[in-house]
This record gives structure tokens, sequence and C-alpha cells, in this order.
């Protein structure tokens, strides 16, 4: 009987192992583009005062970038053109190429100093606060779909006695830690947010009986993955708003990942068979692709 049992198990190991894992199973990374993250406050804004070039906001930048590529689920994308878009595409982003923007501010900036005298020895505490602002906008719809601001504080202490002991300036690092601080109180809603709703794709072109979808393997597709295509829902206009909501779409078919081409994350693309109702190859934006 412990034979058959050990034989069963083994068989059972050995199938899971076999297994191909499913697109549910695995995370796929989504595309958030950080854009538009300004300096709102009066800190260092002299007679030159450059706001393309301004170091804060730079700092706030590749602070975000950092903690959102640290959490290894997206794929960040550099748009320099990404204000420009935002113009010109309004509310239907999607020819920005990523899932999610995020739009940020530095909304205070303060430090100051404060010593204590004693007969014998002297201490300098150099303290930062920083205010940062969030807002993270679904590319598909132009809709905020969160949005916070959290605070963060950062100081040092320096200590003579006897005259000994360290003297310092004012500490650049404080304000560097003072955004993270703030920064790491949002980053974890903005990846919650970003990964609580199913991935979403688009049909690019048909060719040759293939269906070409946007994403690659750097997003963590792979051969064999397969995805639910559905046709959009009608839109229908909020009138207290002025504006049109898109209803939910009607499950039509199934495309299964075949090849994978592109060089980068924002080229990438897959070719897929397809199974289901027949597709309008003359509307391909009507149809989407989930991941679910």
């Amino acid at each position: 009987m412990k034979r058959i049992l050990t034989l069963s198990l083994a068989a059972v190991l050995v199938f899971l192992a076999a297994a191909p894992v499913s697109a549910q199973d695995k995370t796929i990374k989504r595309k958030v583009a950080i854009g538009r993250f300004t300096n709102e406050t009066q800190y260092g804004k002299g007679i030159f005062y450059d706001k393309e070039n301004d170091p804060m906001r730079k700092q706030a930048l590749d602070i975000l970038s950092s903690k959102l590529a640290q959490s290894g689920k997206f794929i960040l994308l550099e748009r320099e053109d990404l204000d420009v878009l935002v113009a010109e595409t309004g509310p239907n982003m999607n020819k920005i190429g990523a899932d999610y923007i995020i739009l940020g501010s530095i909304t205070e900036f303060g430090r100051k100093n404060e010593g204590h005298e004693q007969v014998f020895s002297s201490t300098k505490t150099q303290t930062v606060e920083a205010g940062v602002s969030v807002r993270l906008v679904d590319a598909a719809t132009g809709l905020i779909i969160y949005s916070d601001e959290a605070k963060g504080y950062a100081e040092t202490t320096t200590k003579q006695t006897l005259g000994i002991g360290g003297t310092a300036g004012f500490d650049a690092t404080l304000s560097d830690k003072a955004i993270s601080a703030a920064l790491s109180q949002l980053v974890e809603n903005i990846i919650n947010k970003c990964m609580d709703k199913p991935w979403r794709s688009y049909l690019l072109a048909e060719d040759g009986g293939s269906y070409i979808i946007a994403g690659g393997a750097a997003q963590g597709l792979a051969v064999g993955d397969k995805f639910n295509v559905y046709k959009k829902g009608r839109k229908v206009k909020n009138p207290q708003t002025g504006m049109e909501i898109e209803l939910p779409g009607t499950l039509i078919g199934v495309v299964t990942v075949q090849t994978m081409l592109g060089d980068t994350p924002e080229t990438e693309i897959s070719f897929c068979s397809y199974s289901g109702q027949d597709i309008d190859e003359n509307h391909l934006d009507d149809y989407y692709i989930l991941d679910e």
C-alpha cells in the first residue's frame, strides 16, 4: 500500500512539474510612465530658476522610479514627450504605450536648524520636511484611479564636547531622505492599484491567420499563454459629469501566444492563434484582451 501511495504521489508531482504555467498563475508586468513630476514649492527658486532642470523634481522622479523598479512588477517607460501626448490624446491615452501614468508634485519643503548649548557641550539638529502628492491615471480610460499625498521627515544631529566633535553645514542628503520617506508611504498603494486590475492588451493587426497583440517576454508573457478576447461595450454619457462611460465588454474568444518579437518593452509584440467568434478585422480597435 505504501509503495502504491508513493508511486501515485510521484506521478502527481511529475504531472505538476510538466504542466504549463498559465498566464493567470504568474505576474504580468504593467507598463508605467512617470511624467510631470513638478516642484510646487518656492524652495531654491531664484532669479535663474530652470523648471526643466529643477534638482528636487529630478530627485523625486528618480526615487519613485527606483522604488517601483525594486518591486519587480513594472516596466518603466521613459517618455520625454509625455506631457505633449497627454494633451493631444485627452482621455484616450492608449497611444502613450503605458497601462498607467503617474503624475506627481512636491507640495511642501522646509528645513530648520536647532541648537542646544550646555556648559561643556553643544548639539545641532538639522531637520527637513517634504510633502509629496501623486495621482495614478488609467491610460485606457484617462480616469484618476488613485490620488493621495504624504509627508516625510529626516534629521541629523551633531554634538561637540569641549570643542571636540562634529561640525557640519547643511546635509544635502536630508532632502533625498525626506522625499523618499514621503514616497514610501504611497508606493505600496500605487503598486496595489496597478495590480488590482487585470492586465490589458490590444489587437494590433491580423497576419496570415494570426493576430498580433501588444506585449512580450519582458512583461512576462510566454509561448502557450492564453488570454480572453473581449468586444468593447457601448459607451453611454453621464449627464451629471458629461463624461462617456464604457460598459463592460463581451467575451468572444481566446488567443494563444505562439511566438514573440521585439527588442524593447515598448516594441514587443506577440503572434497569437485565435478561437472564438468572428473578429471584424477592419475595426480591431473595438476589441481588447484581458488576462482572466
